[in-house]
């Protein structure tokens, strides 16, 4: 069987048409899957772990802050090793304040469930995280982190707020802004890429949302379509600071191997100390990949990934304008002391020519009109959710108050262990 096509390839039979399937299929899912998941497949598959870049990055093993990467389940940890941020700010909430309604995403230790407050009957997104799961992976400290970062991010309009968070025995709880535009994956996947205008309009918001967060010394190192959230409107929203380092200087660096495999920069895969730097490299990855489809490195083959990240010139191809050219080629730099942003950060990423034409000031203030609009009738339009999350009934456990619970011994440990995560951010910040 042979499907005639106009493409320059000529003929594609029916074989190669179901290859091309299959690698998107392929695709897609890895899409989906954590680092720490990703990295311990590729272990076990013997051709891909004979590939010496593959073999550099498999040997870490003793990093200096908590790995994605660690297969080896650890104890909870002992008491002189809990994770005390002080007196919780907002004790009384509790799982059954809330009706939970859908499933909208899903993690590595949790869900994320769409939940309307019984007394306010407001709508918000509530992350659940299962204690017990990050404690054998051994990164309490980044959800920590995440909920830092989270409680910083109240003032800009481009970063998912968080309202409160609390805690029962087994559980955390993030009550979140609840956006429902869908993903900006969600939105690649259909559409296949943007044109460039509406390109220009995205990355300009996501580079907004880096400049504060970079202002407030955090990297956020994990920027991926998936993380990228549209609201109602069709304005960008940066969702999972999982993976935020804070306290980074605007010469400090840091080294842990952490991100997804299609964005990571060439100073992470090369184990080298990385800084800032490193979110721009991703914004180059993104701005590359919804104007083209894809990531500009992608390959099936993830030994090749790497090493066309590492080694490959980048190749544009000419159907874009000249200012994106130059952008992709800045961003997408594999010397980060070279790269766009090494020298003065977001200032030279918002005066580059290709956001010649973006008021920054109307941008900041939405005054924009989206290139998109979601067009979602309501808290309860879940369109724009994938279908593998909201078809997952709601699991009766989610909501599940501390005293309708067995306390365990473990369970005791794993609710020691996030002593102070139970907080809200101050009144005045929402102002």
């Amino acid at each position: 069987m042979t499907v005639k096509t106009e493409a320059a390839r000529g003929t594609l039979t029916y074989s190669r048409m179901r290859g091309m399937v299959a690698i998107l299929i392929a695709f897609m899912k890895q899409r989906r899957m954590g680092l720490n998941d990703f990295i311990q497949k590729i272990a076990n598959n013997s051709y891909a772990c004979k590939h010496p870049e593959v073999q550099s990055i498999l040997k870490i093993s003793q990093p200096q802050e908590p790995e994605l990467m660690n297969a080896n389940p650890s104890p909870p940890p002992s008491p002189s090793q809990q994770i005390n941020l002080g007196p919780s700010s907002n004790p009384h909430a509790k799982p059954s304040d809330f009706h939970f309604l859908k499933v909208i995403g899903k993690g590595s230790f949790g869900k994320v469930l769409l939940a309307r407050h019984k007394a306010e009957e407001a709508f918000y997104a509530v992350k659940v995280l299962q204690k017990k799961a990050i404690l054998k992976k051994k990164e309490e400290k980044h959800i920590m982190s995440e909920r830092n970062v989270l409680l910083k991010n109240v003032k800009h309009p481009f970063l998912v707020g968080l309202h409160f968070s609390f805690q029962t025995a087994d559980k955390l709880y993030f009550v979140l802004d609840y956006i429902n535009g869908g993903e900006l994956f969600y939105h690649l996947q259909r559409e296949r890429c943007f044109l460039e205008p509406r390109a220009r309009f995205y990355a300009a918001e996501i580079a907004s949302a880096l400049g504060y967060l970079h202002s407030l010394n955090i990297v956020y190192r994990d920027l991926k379509p998936e993380n990228i959230l549209l609201d109602s409107q069709g304005h960008i929203v940066l969702t999972d600071f999982g993976l935020c380092k804070e306290n980074i200087e605007h010469n400090g660096t840091t080294s842990t191997f952490c991100g997804t495999p299609e964005y990571l920069a060439p100073e992470v895969l090369h184990k080298q100390p990385y800084d800032r730097t490193v979110d721009w490299w991703c914004l180059g990855a993104v701005l590359y990949e919804m104007l083209y489809g894809l990531p500009p490195f992608y390959s099936r083959n993830t030994a090749e990934m790497y090493d066309n990240i590492l080694n490959k010139p980048l190749q544009l191809k000419p159907n874009i304008t000249n200012s994106a050219r130059h952008l992709l080629e800045g961003l997408l730099q594999k010397d980060r002391t070279k790269r766009l942003g090494a020298k003065d950060d977001f200032m030279e990423i918002k005066n580059h020519v290709f956001f010649s034409l973006i008021n920054w000031d109307d941008l900041i203030n939405k005054k924009i009109t989206p290139p998109f609009n979601p067009n979602v009738s309501g808290p309860s339009d879940l369109r724009h959710f994938d279908p593998e999350f909201t078809e997952e009934p709601v699991p009766n456990s989610i909501g599940r108050s501390p005293d309708s619970i067995l306390i365990t011994a473990s369970v005791k440990e794993a609710a020691e262990a996030f002593l102070g995560f139970s907080c809200a951010p101050p009144m005045d910040s929402f102002l």
